[in-house]
C-alpha cells in the first residue's frame, strides 16, 4: 500500500488535514464548556442561588428539544446522527455541517444528556471533506472513505486527548477490516497524532480547557479471586440495564419520527422532568443528573463518600431515563453518559464484599460503556485511560467483553436509520403540517 504514490499523497494530505480540523475540535469544545459553565453555574450564581434550582432543567430541555427539533426536520443531514444508535462515521456531507453543529451547540449545554464525540466525528469528517473539496483533491469511493475517517480522527483525539484512543475509536467504528484496515489506520493514527499535538498546544497557549479524563482515581490494592467473580455477575446485569435504555432510546426515536418538532419537545421535555424529580428528591443539582456527567465523573471518583445510597439511586435511576430520551430525541453521543452511569453503580456497588472502589468502578464503566458502544476494543482503551493504571485492566477486559456477548444476544429494538435518513424510512412521506 505504502508504494503507491497517491496512498503517500493522500496520507501526507490527512496530516496537513488533522491541523485544520483539530482546531476546529478544540474551539467547538471551549465553546459547548464554556456555554455550560455560563448556563449551569454561573447565571444562577448572578440570580441569587448557590447552584440551579430545582426547575432548571425543566426551563432549558424544552427549549433544546425546540432548536434541536427544527434542526432535525428542516436542515440538511437531519442534524447528525441519532445517537441511540451508536456512534457512526461516515456519510456526512458538507451541507450537513451546519445543522450538526447548530444542534450539538443548542442541546448540549441547555442539558442533554448526552456527550460531544457524535457531533466531533461527524465534524470532523466533514471537515476533511470540505477541504478536500477546497484543494480540488480527487475523490472517489475509497478516499471519501479514508478522508472521512481520517478527519473524525483527528477530531475526536482533541476530546480524549489521546492519539491512540482516536485511531482505535475510528478503526471500529468505520469496521473494516483486512488490508482495508491498514488503509484507514494509518492516516487515522497520524491525524489523530497531529490533532492531539494542535490541541494540546493550543490548552497550553490559550490557558482555556474543554476538560479532563484524569478522574483522579487512588491506586488500588491488587486484584484478587473476589473481583473476578463479581465481574461475572456485575458486567452482565449492567450491560443488560445500558441495553435497555439504548432499545428505550430507539422507540424514543419512532415517537419522534412522527411528528419530528413537537415530539422532539415532549421527549425534551421529559428528561427536564426527569432531572427536575433528581432534584427535588435528593437535594442536590440538577446539572448532576443533567449533561454528559463528563466533569461529574471526576468528582464522583475523588470523593465517592459525598453521595449518600439514596443520591447514587436516585442518579442512575432518573440520569438513566433522561438518557433514554434523549438518545432518541436529541443529538450528541453516548460515550460520557454511560461512563457516568457505570462509575455511579461502581460507586453504589464498591461495598460488596471483597469488591472495593477502584474495581468496582473499572467493571461499571466498562460494563457499561462497551453495551452502549459495542465496541469492546475502544471501549477497553478508554476505561483503561481514565483509570489510569495496569492493575485493572484484566477487569476492565472481562467486563467488556461479557458485556459485549451480552449485548449481542439481546433483542435489539426498532432500526435506527443511518445519517440523514429520515426515521420512518426512505419511501414515507412527510404530510404538510406535521413535522
Amino acid at each position: 500500500m505504502l508504494r503507491r504514490p497517491e496512498y503517500r499523497k493522500a496520507l501526507v494530505f490527512c496530516g496537513l488535514i488533522g491541523v485544520p480540523v483539530a482546531l476546529v475540535a478544540f474551539w467547538f469544545l471551549v465553546a459547548l464548556k464554556q456555554l455550560e459553565q455560563l448556563i449551569w453555574t454561573d447565571w444562577p450564581k448572578d440570580l441569587g442561588w448557590k447552584q440551579a434550582p430545582w426547575w432548571w432543567g425543566l426551563v432549558l430541555l424544552p427549549v433544546a428539544g425546540l432548536i434541536v427539533g427544527l434542526v432535525v426536520a428542516r436542515l440538511p443531514g437531519r442534524g447528525g446522527h441519532i445517537p441511540a444508535g451508536g456512534l457512526h462515521s461516515g456519510g456526512v456531507s458538507k451541507e450537513a455541517l451546519p445543522g450538526v453543529v447548530l444542534a450539538a451547540m443548542a442541546g448540549l449545554p441547555l442539558g442533554a444528556v448526552l456527550g460531544p464525540e457524535a457531533p466531533l466525528i461527524a465534524l470532523g469528517g466533514g471537515l476533511a471533506l470540505f477541504f478536500a473539496a477546497l484543494a480540488r483533491a480527487p475523490q472517489n469511493e475509497s478516499s471519501t472513505a479514508l478522508l472521512g475517517a481520517a478527519g473524525a480522527a483527528a477530531a475526536i483525539s482533541a476530546l480524549f486527548g489521546n492519539p491512540l484512543v482516536g485511531a482505535v475509536l475510528l478503526m471500529e467504528v468505520a469496521g473494516v477490516g483486512g488490508p482495508q484496515l491498514f488503509a484507514v489506520m494509518l492516516p487515522a493514527l497520524l491525524t489523530s497524532g497531529v490533532g492531539a499535538l494542535i490541541f494540546t498546544g493550543f490548552v497550553h497557549w490559550t490557558g482555556l480547557a474543554t476538560g479532563t479524563l484524569d478522574i483522579g482515581l487512588p491506586v488500588p490494592p491488587p486484584l484478587d479471586w473476589a473481583d473476578v467473580l463479581w465481574v461475572v455477575v456485575l458486567a452482565p446485569a449492567l450491560a443488560f440495564l445500558v441495553h435497555g435504555t439504548f432499545v428505550g432510546g430507539r422507540f424514543a426515536a419512532r415517537f419522534v419520527a412522527a411528528r419530528t418538532v413537537r415530539n422532539t419537545v415532549l421527549c425534551a421535555a421529559g428528561a427536564g422532568v426527569c432531572i427536575t424529580l433528581y432534584a427535588l428528591v435528593t437535594g442536590r443539582s440538577p446539572a448532576e443528573a443533567a449533561l454528559s456527567g463528563e466533569a461529574g465523573l471526576s468528582s464522583l471518583a475523588a470523593n465517592p463518600h459525598a453521595w449518600s445510597v439514596g443520591a447514587l439511586v436516585a442518579v442512575l435511576a432518573f440520569k438513566g431515563l433522561a438518557y433514554t430520551l434523549c438518545l432518541g430525541s436529541l443529538r450528541g453521543g453516548p460515550v460520557f453518559p454511560s461512563l457516568f452511569l457505570g462509575g455511579a453503580a461502581g460507586v453504589l456497588l464498591a461495598p460488596l464484599p471483597g469488591l472495593g472502589l477502584v474495581p468496582a468502578m473499572a467493571i461499571g464503566m466498562a460494563a457499561s460503556v462497551t453495551a452502549a458502544l459495542r465496541l469492546p476494543v475502544s471501549s477497553v482503551v478508554l476505561v483503561v485511560l481514565l483509570l489510569g493504571n495496569v492493575e485493572t485492566v484484566a477487569l476492565v477486559v472481562l467486563a467488556a467483553v461479557m458485556s459485549f456477548v451480552v449485548t449481542q444476544l439481546l433483542p435489539q429494538g426498532p432500526r435506527i436509520p443511518a445519517f440523514g435518513e429520515h426515521p420512518a424510512g426512505p419511501t414515507r412521506r412527510s404530510r404538510p403540517g406535521r413535522s
